[in-house]
């Protein structure tokens, strides 16, 4: 069992940014080969963020593309760094791990979820 705990959420002005991480407080985060970030604006659903593979293979939404960066070290922790913030960026954000899948963007790829922390982003 992997119970994952999100940190690094805020509120913060547009333009600027901030470091999300996702730790295992239970179990192993590394324990499963692929990790993802969502996030769910109010009123609507959750949306697929980036992920990483235990490979280092990233991948990115187009909305977030070339201004998040999605990465992991050996302290069991996974990464979100967020540049550029735009208000549509506001969301709650979690972070996920699974096994190795061809699915890696649907929800149902990943077993293990956090709680979710809470970004804004407004002037």
């Amino acid at each position: 069992q992997v119970h994952l705990v999100e940190s690094g959420g805020g509120l913060v002005q547009p333009g600027g940014s901030l470091r999300l991480s996702c730790t295992a407080s239970s179990g192993s985060l590394f324990s499963m080969n692929s990790w993802a970030w969502y996030r769910q604006a109010p009123g609507k659903e959750r949306e697929w963020v980036a992920r990483i593979t235990g490979g280092g293979v990233t991948d990115y939404a187009g909305q977030v593309k070339d201004r998040f960066t999605v990465s992991s070290d050996d302290s069991n922790t996974v990464y979100l760094q967020m540049n550029s913030l735009k208000p549509e960026d506001t969301a709650v954000y979690f972070c996920a791990a699974g096994p190795s899948s061809i699915w890696w963007w649907r929800e149902t790829s990943y077993d293990y979820w956090g709680q979710g922390t809470q970004v804004t982003v407004s002037s």
